[in-house]
Protein backbone atom coordinates (compact mmCIF):
# COMPACT_ATOMS: atom_id res chain seq x y z
CA UNK A 1 0.00 0.00 0.00
CA UNK A 2 1.08 3.42 -0.78
CA UNK A 3 0.48 6.91 0.52
CA UNK A 4 1.58 10.48 1.19
CA UNK A 5 1.30 12.36 4.26
CA UNK A 6 -2.11 13.19 5.55
CA UNK A 7 -3.30 10.48 2.85
CA UNK A 8 -4.79 7.47 3.87
CA UNK A 9 -3.37 3.79 2.73
CA UNK A 10 -4.45 2.62 -0.61
CA UNK A 11 -3.37 -0.36 -2.55
CA UNK A 12 -0.44 0.07 -5.25
CA UNK A 13 -2.14 -0.38 -8.89
CA UNK A 14 -0.49 -3.58 -9.62
CA UNK A 15 -2.49 -5.17 -6.83
CA UNK A 16 -6.14 -4.01 -7.73
CA UNK A 17 -8.04 -6.19 -8.37
CA UNK A 18 -11.00 -5.89 -10.80
CA UNK A 19 -13.44 -8.29 -9.16
CA UNK A 20 -13.28 -6.07 -6.23
CA UNK A 21 -13.45 -2.64 -8.38
CA UNK A 22 -16.59 -4.11 -9.77
CA UNK A 23 -18.09 -4.95 -6.26
CA UNK A 24 -17.03 -1.41 -4.98
CA UNK A 25 -18.99 -0.01 -8.42
CA UNK A 26 -21.73 -2.60 -7.44
CA UNK A 27 -23.44 0.02 -5.18
CA UNK A 28 -25.65 2.98 -6.28
CA UNK A 29 -23.96 5.24 -3.52
CA UNK A 30 -20.28 4.62 -4.74
CA UNK A 31 -20.88 4.37 -8.31
CA UNK A 32 -22.94 7.51 -8.25
CA UNK A 33 -19.70 9.44 -6.54
CA UNK A 34 -16.86 7.47 -9.28
CA UNK A 35 -19.54 9.18 -11.50
CA UNK A 36 -19.44 12.81 -10.71
CA UNK A 37 -15.72 12.09 -10.20
CA UNK A 38 -15.41 10.84 -13.49
CA UNK A 39 -17.24 13.84 -15.36
CA UNK A 40 -15.36 16.15 -12.92
CA UNK A 41 -12.10 18.36 -13.85
CA UNK A 42 -9.78 15.63 -11.98
CA UNK A 43 -9.39 17.78 -8.86
CA UNK A 44 -10.26 17.09 -4.94
CA UNK A 45 -13.27 17.55 -3.79
CA UNK A 46 -14.39 17.42 -0.25
CA UNK A 47 -15.98 14.04 0.58
CA UNK A 48 -18.64 16.24 2.45
CA UNK A 49 -19.45 17.95 -0.75
CA UNK A 50 -21.37 14.82 -1.75
CA UNK A 51 -24.89 14.68 -1.62
CA UNK A 52 -25.57 10.96 -0.48
CA UNK A 53 -29.06 10.51 1.28
CA UNK A 54 -27.25 8.38 3.93
CA UNK A 55 -25.60 8.13 7.46
CA UNK A 56 -21.80 9.98 8.12
CA UNK A 57 -20.93 5.90 9.41
CA UNK A 58 -22.46 4.59 5.68
CA UNK A 59 -20.29 6.93 3.91
CA UNK A 60 -17.45 6.22 5.78
CA UNK A 61 -17.77 2.84 5.20
CA UNK A 62 -18.18 3.45 1.71
CA UNK A 63 -15.77 5.38 0.94
CA UNK A 64 -13.21 3.04 2.71
CA UNK A 65 -14.77 0.30 0.15
CA UNK A 66 -13.87 3.18 -3.01
CA UNK A 67 -10.36 3.48 -1.80
CA UNK A 68 -9.92 -0.12 -0.81
CA UNK A 69 -10.88 -1.47 -4.02
CA UNK A 70 -7.99 1.35 -5.93
CA UNK A 71 -10.31 3.66 -7.07
CA UNK A 72 -9.80 6.89 -5.03
CA UNK A 73 -7.21 8.22 -3.17
CA UNK A 74 -8.36 10.17 0.19
CA UNK A 75 -6.34 12.59 2.12
CA UNK A 76 -7.12 13.89 5.67
CA UNK A 77 -6.87 17.86 6.35
CA UNK A 78 -7.73 19.67 9.29
CA UNK A 79 -11.73 18.77 9.88
CA UNK A 80 -12.36 17.49 6.51
CA UNK A 81 -11.19 14.12 4.41
CA UNK A 82 -11.13 14.68 0.61
CA UNK A 83 -11.28 12.44 -2.34
CA UNK A 84 -9.61 12.57 -5.89
CA UNK A 85 -10.57 9.62 -8.45
CA UNK A 86 -7.34 8.07 -9.46
CA UNK A 87 -8.08 8.68 -12.89
CA UNK A 88 -4.95 8.61 -14.74
CA UNK A 89 -3.32 5.24 -12.90
CA UNK A 90 -7.00 3.31 -13.31
CA UNK A 91 -7.02 3.91 -17.15
CA UNK A 92 -3.43 2.41 -17.66
CA UNK A 93 -4.48 -0.45 -15.24
CA UNK A 94 -7.85 -0.99 -16.52
CA UNK A 95 -7.87 1.27 -20.02
CA UNK A 96 -11.86 2.19 -20.85
CA UNK A 97 -13.41 0.32 -18.09
CA UNK A 98 -14.32 3.88 -16.16
CA UNK A 99 -15.99 5.08 -19.73
CA UNK A 100 -17.76 2.21 -20.33
CA UNK A 101 -19.15 2.62 -16.56
CA UNK A 102 -20.02 6.39 -17.42
CA UNK A 103 -21.77 4.98 -20.47
CA UNK A 104 -23.78 2.51 -19.47
CA UNK A 105 -24.81 4.46 -16.32
CA UNK A 106 -25.38 7.73 -18.26
CA UNK A 107 -27.41 5.97 -20.92
CA UNK A 108 -29.63 4.31 -18.13
CA UNK A 109 -29.08 0.86 -19.75
CA UNK A 110 -28.05 -2.52 -17.72
CA UNK A 111 -24.33 -3.95 -18.48
CA UNK A 112 -25.68 -6.93 -18.78
CA UNK A 113 -27.04 -7.65 -21.62
CA UNK A 114 -29.16 -11.12 -22.38
CA UNK A 115 -29.11 -13.29 -25.32
CA UNK A 116 -32.34 -12.05 -27.75
CA UNK A 117 -35.14 -15.24 -27.79
CA UNK A 118 -37.68 -15.33 -29.51
CA UNK A 119 -40.90 -14.16 -28.28
CA UNK A 120 -43.03 -16.55 -27.06
CA UNK A 121 -46.07 -17.50 -29.11
CA UNK A 122 -49.38 -15.85 -28.02
CA UNK A 123 -52.04 -17.90 -25.79
CA UNK A 124 -54.92 -18.64 -27.68
CA UNK A 125 -58.01 -17.35 -26.89
CA UNK A 126 -60.33 -19.07 -23.81
CA UNK A 127 -63.33 -20.03 -25.11
CA UNK A 128 -65.92 -17.27 -23.85
CA UNK A 129 -68.80 -20.19 -23.52
CA UNK A 130 -71.17 -18.16 -25.47
CA UNK A 131 -72.49 -19.51 -28.97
Amino acid sequence: MSSMPGELPIPEMADVDLGAVLSALADPHRRAVVLELVGGDGGERACSSFPLPIAKSTRTHHWRVLREAGLVRQRDAGNGTFVRLRRDEFDARFPGLLDVVAEISTAGSSPVRRASRPAPPPRPAEPSGRA
